[in-house]
């Protein structure tokens, strides 16, 4: 029977820059807490994401003995500047589809895990950062984010892997608590811009820009379109802000070149006027919770996201994009944008649009001259 001790050498050898371990006792209080929270949570079930089903390792396996939790960096290399701005750093590398790293650093562990006898598996939908916090691995953050105690230089940039296997191990000592330091004055609830913070550790993920980016429905509500700023697929808003990573990102970092090699297909103009099939060769393997179904809402933030840097470069694309897009949701945000941007060239467009629109498109253009 392989030891921990070999489990814990080994994970290193395949990258892993720390590991836990945790029982596979269901984890009741995130349980209840999913229960007592459905208006904020119901949408996960509904789309079949089973967070319920999640909280009991046994339902995922059903000899589960032990959860092994092994912890990724994901911001080990500086990215380009122009995607920090409008992607969340978690995304930018994320190998879920193209399988091309991290993937086949897990596929290699369950490997050697399967090669002394031991089945594993790797659930989505476990709660990763509480089974890290209950193997003893780190602490969270009052924006509701795990924080390692070894690696990272104790930051947020790390992504926890559960891993359920089926033989028993001896367990951390769970460090689940708060472990943001007494000097700091909620940096992240007041920088959050749409206030999906609401202290203590909780969130209205409803007003939460990465959730509302890929997750939202319909047009972006006016009241939060400035305060999304220029993120287009998720956001680092409270990671950004928050001092526990005041040493990380001080840090003089290469650059992550993977990521710099793509970052011209996510200019912001390709994507405004991309079809389904530059979407699906180039968009989508990097960034998969909208499907080709959702264009329209990458076009939406897009848009959006070209108003609230309000520089006048893109009023010509935003006035293209309003004539050749059918979908409502992306003329009227194109509109947003154009009225936010100001100066001639947008005036002038809206002035046209105005004559050929109507219903709720005409009524944000309307809205946007009169801005």
């Amino acid at each position: 029977m392989v030891s921990k001790q070999e489990i814990i050498e080994k994970s290193k050898e395949f990258g892993f820059e720390d590991v836990g371990f945790t029982t596979a006792d269901p984890f009741e209080t995130h349980r209840k807490f999913l229960a007592e929270h459905q208006a904020e949570y119901g949408w996960a079930e509904a789309v079949g994401l089973e967070l319920m089903k999640g909280t009991d390792p046994t339902a995922i396996m059903a000899d589960a003995q032990t959860v092994i939790v092994l912890m990724e960096v994901y911001f080990r290399k500086a990215y380009p500047r122009t995607m920090e701005g409008h992607f969340g750093r978690c995304y930018l590398d994320d190998d879920r589809v193209t399988k091309d790293g991290l993937s086949q650093r897990i596929k290699a562990f369950r490997g050697f895990l399967r090669d002394h006898g031991i089945d594993s598996k790797v659930p989505f939908n476990l709660p990763h950062r509480v089974a890290a916090a209950r193997a003893g691995m780190g602490t969270f953050g009052k924006n509701c984010l795990f924080y390692s105690s070894k690696v990272a230089r104790q930051s947020s940039w790390v992504l926890p892997i559960a891993v359920v296997i089926n033989q028993k191990l001896e367990p951390g000592v769970p460090t689940l608590k708060m472990g943001c330091p007494d000097w700091c004055r909620n940096a992240c609830i007041a920088a959050c811009p749409t206030r999906a913070l609401k202290g203590n550790g909780a969130i209205d993920l409803r007003k939460c820009i990465s959730f509302l980016t890929y997750f939202g429905t319909g047009l972006t509500p006016k009241d939060l379109r400035a305060p999304m700023g220029t993120y287009v697929y998720g956001c680092d808003r409270c990671q950004n802000v928050c001092p526990r990573h005041a040493g990380w990102l001080a840090a003089d970092l290469s650059i992550n070149e993977k990521v710099a090699a793509k970052a011209g297909d996510f200019e912001l103009p390709k994507l405004l006027h991309m079809d389904k099939a530059y979407f699906e060769s180039k968009i989508w393997p990097h960034m998969f919770y909208m499907g080709a179904d959702d264009i329209w809402r990458w076009k939406m933030n897009v848009a959006r996201a070209m108003g609230n840097t309000q520089d006048t470069e893109y009023a010509k694309d935003l006035a293209r994009a309003f004539s050749e897009n059918t979908d409502d949701r992306v003329r009227a945000m194109c509109a947003w944008a154009l009225g936010r941007i100001g100066g001639e060239t947008a005036r002038s467009a809206l002035g046209g649009f105005l004559a050929e629109s109507s219903g709720d498109v005409r009524e944000e253009v309307a809205d946007a001259l009169g801005g």
